[in-house]
């Protein structure tokens, strides 16, 4: 004969009724954090590949970070390199038409103030930062402001404040690359072209009317020396423009690294939403069937099964 006892009852259908109420709490809360567990305990067996995918996350996301930020300096520098060198074949533009035309009634005018873009470019700033300054950031790269300068410094170097620090950054996880761009690596072969402008000035006077047999042959042995500061301003340029494209280029890996990452890590913390919202009417149902059978026990006894 089986025993029948209405405390074993109680304590069997509330110990349902507990597990039923857990189990309708936890898919509750998964459908409403739309996440697995709200830590590693809950995601036992993964809890490890969660927490390494997590660090390679981090990473990754700082190297994004940082390969904006230098994308966003190596665009200044283009710019700033752009400045100097269009101002320097505007010069030995202006010098190219004075011979043409035979006179040289503006072409000062037009030297100082191709002069003044140079300056401007060589002091270019990113983010407030000097970007031709080496390390010294906070740093005018180039103390000159006008032509007379070039020839009251003892030597064209002396106008430059730059250091010899050339930045260097990682451009994945793997490698690095020098970003940096020092203004007298490129600002001194202009200055000294534009000193020769100068000196000749301050020896012989301006240049005014129409050009003398002397001032033509000093004039057109300027134009290779124009070329080849330009050349020498181009190819810099040319070297940021490739360091961009590489930065570029490791920015769209790396995010694409990142979206793979979220889809992996999503693949075991997120929750399938269809199949919860299933589990929670399946747990909300059973804690009712629970209930209502502890309901029912309620008000039964063993007297009523003794009958």
């Amino acid at each position: 004969m089986t025993r029948v006892s209405t405390v074993q009852n109680y304590n069997v259908m509330t110990s349902n009724l507990m597990k039923a109420q857990v189990r309708q709490n936890d898919v509750g809360a998964q459908v409403s954090s739309q996440k697995v567990a709200s830590d590693l305990k809950g995601y036992a067996k993964n809890a490890e590949m969660l927490t390494a995918m997590r660090g390679t996350q981090t990473r990754i996301n700082g190297l994004i970070d940082q390969a904006k930020m230098v994308g966003n300096r190596l665009e200044m520098q283009d710019t700033g390199l752009g400045r100097v060198g269009a101002a320097t074949q505007s010069a030995r533009e202006a010098i190219a038409n004075s011979l043409a035309a035979g006179s040289a009634s503006t072409l000062m005018q037009q030297l100082t103030a191709s002069f003044g873009e140079v300056v401007q470019g060589l002091n270019t700033k990113s983010n407030g930062l000097y970007v031709f300054s080496g390390a010294k950031t906070d740093t005018a790269t180039t103390t000159a402001t006008t032509m007379p300068d070039l020839t009251a410094a003892a030597a064209t170097t002396d106008l430059f404040q730059n250091d010899q620090y050339v930045m260097t950054n990682r451009v994945d996880e793997q490698t690095s690359a020098k970003t940096g761009i020092l203004g007298d690596a490129v600002g001194v072969d202009v200055f000294d072209a534009f000193k020769q402008v100068q000196a000749y000035v301050d020896a012989n006077g301006p240049f005014t009317g129409n050009l003398t047999d002397t001032q033509v042959t000093f004039l057109k042995g300027l134009l290779p020396t124009f070329d080849n500061a330009y050349k020498g301003v181009i190819d810099a340029q040319g070297k940021n423009g490739v360091t961009q494209k590489r930065f570029e280029s490791a920015q769209k890996d790396l995010s694409n690294q990142a979206d793979t990452l979220t889809s992996m890590v999503g693949g075991i913390t997120d929750v399938d939403m269809a199949d919860a919202a299933t589990r929670l009417q399946a747990a909300q149902l059973a804690v009712q069937a629970s209930a209502q059978v502890f309901s029912s026990l309620q008000q039964s006894s063993l007297l009523n099964v003794l009958k």
